[in-house]
């Protein structure tokens, strides 16, 4: 006799999360399926990158059907680019305070990154994933536009915003490369309230409407 199968399992003998129709979309458990997916590719990106993973070891990982993963992201790609923003802060602290004083947010945001003695999921993520090929730039470019260059863009006024703001983005951005060739033993060293100082009137000048004199 044939046996009608769900979609779903297709690729594989059913998991946990292969449930009753009835059942399998209630939204508790959805969103329990999405967290370990989210939980198990956070880990396995920052582990192995982009390119050293796949599809079936995140869904093995959180212990799911690998077509829930295509379920809930559409692909490898969508997983990625939603832990990289689920691990961002930056896009709340453009966002959070007065213009003013944003200068000095991201002094302190960047002192606080660089003293973390064991990087955070989102900097080991995009280090062992910079490198990878065309899909994997794709989603770090469009996350860098998302998170970074157009929250700037809105908080800033006068000329050549987009400009200012990517200037602001790769003074950010630059720690990744000088992490992984240089370490950070010297920035670690310095005074903190003084590098704070320092990085505040490096930002005031990226994102001023005009060039300091």
């Amino acid at each position: 006799m044939l046996v009608k199968r769900d979609k779903a399992d297709v690729g594989g003998p059913p998991g946990p999360d292969a449930r009753p129709a009835g059942r399998r979309d209630r939204p508790r458990d959805r969103e329990a399926t999405r967290r370990r997916l989210l939980e198990a590719a956070r880990d396995l990106f920052g582990e192995h990158g982009y390119d050293g993973v796949t599809v079936r070891m995140i869904a093995a990982a959180a212990d799911v059907n690998v077509a829930l993963v295509h379920r809930y992201f559409g692909s490898k790609a969508g997983l990625f680019a939603e832990v990289l923003e689920g691990e961002s802060a930056l896009a709340g602290l453009i966002a959070a305070g007065d213009a003013a004083t944003l200068p000095r947010r991201l002094a302190e945001h960047v002192v606080r990154t660089v003293h973390r003695t064991v990087p955070g999921p989102l900097p080991r993520m995009i280090d062992r994933s910079v490198g990878g090929g065309p899909e994997v730039q794709s989603v770090l470019s469009e996350h860098t536009e998302r998170v970074l260059v157009k929250p700037l863009v809105a908080r800033l006024n006068g000329p050549d915003a987009r400009a200012r703001a990517a200037l602001t983005a790769q003074l950010i951005l630059g720690l990744g490369p000088l992490r992984r060739t240089l370490g950070m033993a010297d920035l670690r060293a310095a005074d903190p309230a003084d590098l704070t100082d320092r990085l505040t009137v490096m930002f005031t000048a990226a994102l001023s409407p005009s060039a300091p004199r």
